[in-house]
């Protein structure tokens, strides 16, 4: 049985997840966030949450990204 400490799976994505998510709206790449536990997609302006490890990629309930 593989253990965590301090349960700090949580804030762990798997790396080949990354590699295959896109942008539910328009399909192109995302950019993982450590710091922010995000996914972000800058034509969209739309950053997706990860919540114990789990990619949230539903538009509602993304965070709007405003333009720099």
């Amino acid at each position: 049985m593989l253990r965590w400490p301090n349960k700090s799976w949580r804030n762990v994505v798997d790396a080949r997840l990354l590699d295959i998510l896109v942008c539910p709206l328009c399909k192109g790449p995302l950019e993982y966030d450590k710091k922010a536990q995000e996914l972000t997609c800058r034509p969209d302006r739309l950053a997706y949450p990860i919540r114990d490890g789990i990619p949230i990629m539903w538009a509602d309930q993304a965070r709007k990204i405003e333009a720099v």
